[in-house]
């Protein structure tokens, strides 16, 4: 049995952005045929999507071909705006959190996620309180708003009132940067998502957000944490021997915040899943999968029930037990 903490969904039939939220230069969706559709960034191509992007019925016989039990969906990042106004973000989330209940129709195997205008604290507060009073099981946030790291006063504001209310955070890396060299090959997705994770790992570390924040906080970090678990010992070195530059705000060592937080497994080999699991411990690592997007793992849960390093009760945390924590769930999943 098995839970995925980590897909995304497009829904479709939003309004025109411009008039609903004001601004313009908004995310659309080209409706190119039944099946297929472009998400449109003004008059740019972001990215193609299927059906499997908002029918709930390919995504329930995609579950059942892969095993899955219970599947977390969470926004597409190109539509957090956090570049925009405070109050046109606050009615950009209202439309897609609204969206995702009225797609997924309450379905007990589909757990939503909802997004919030996280450029304004009090905004995105009262967003994930209306959203928990209306369905939604956690949230989704970006990994950074411009300049401002996850150590930012606002934000851990924001992440503390997560941890009383009991809502489990998802942080996805976004917005990464571009230029000659990362707009090739698709580098900023291959080089520029995991810099953007690790770095922000590293911000609730040395900027003291850890040290500031309730323990009960239930935070993961998206693709296996980015790099940091490989360069945990390089940060840890810096951390004693340069520790006037690099303690920041931290009150520990970073090996002493190893178990604030936990990470998916989105890194698609044995050998990097099994460094996740002896950095960060069988019980803080757990299955994502991307879905639906070409970049995630098909079958979902593949890298994990293939790792012939994990006895069956390490196997059974990572496909299970650690996500129903996770969303602090204490039910077992159906059979499929």
């Amino acid at each position: 049995m098995t839970v995925d903490v980590h897909t995304h969904l497009v829904p479709k039939g939003w309004p025109d952005l411009s008039v609903a939220c004001g601004g313009d230069g908004w995310p659309w969706l080209r409706i190119d045929s039944e099946r297929t559709a472009m998400i449109m960034v003004g008059s740019t191509e972001f990215r193609p999507i299927g059906p499997q992007a908002w029918d709930p019925a390919v995504r329930r016989t995609d579950m059942d071909a892969d095993g899955i039990d219970l599947q977390v969906v969470s926004p597409t990042p190109v539509f957090f705006g956090y570049d925009r106004p405070a109050d046109q973000a606050v009615k950009l989330a209202r439309i897609f959190n609204d969206l995702t209940l009225e797609t997924l129709a309450g379905d007990s195997r589909f757990v939503p996620f909802c997004q919030v205008p996280l450029q304004d604290p009090d905004g995105a507060c009262a967003e994930v309180d209306r959203c928990r009073a209306a369905g939604h099981a956690g949230v989704e946030i970006g990994n950074h708003v411009g300049d401002k790291d996850l150590d930012d006063a606002g934000i851990v504001a924001f992440l503390k009132h997560c941890a009383e209310t009991g809502m489990p955070v998802l942080v996805h890396p976004w917005d990464m940067a571009g230029g000659p060299r990362l707009d090739r090959w698709m580098a900023r997705w291959l080089t520029g998502m995991p810099a953007e994770t690790h770095l922000s790992v590293l911000a609730m570390i040395l900027g003291g957000a850890f040290d500031a924040l309730p323990p009960l906080l239930r935070i993961c970090f998206a693709h296996g944490g980015g790099s940091f678990a490989f360069w945990l010992g390089r940060l840890e070195n810096a951390w004693h021997r340069r520790g006037d530059i690099v303690r920041g705000c931290s009150e520990h060592p970073p090996s002493h915040y190893l178990d604030r937080f936990v990470v998916d497994t989105v890194v698609f080999e044995s050998a990097p899943l099994r460094l996740l699991v002896d950095t960060l411990g069988e019980d803080r690592v757990l299955v994502g999968s991307d879905y639906p997007y070409p970049l995630g793992e098909r079958p979902v849960g593949e890298v994990v029930r293939k790792a012939g390093f994990l006895s069956a009760d390490q196997r059974h945390k990572l496909l299970s037990t650690n996500a129903l924590h996770f969303l602090g769930r204490t039910e077992q999943p159906r059979e499929v």
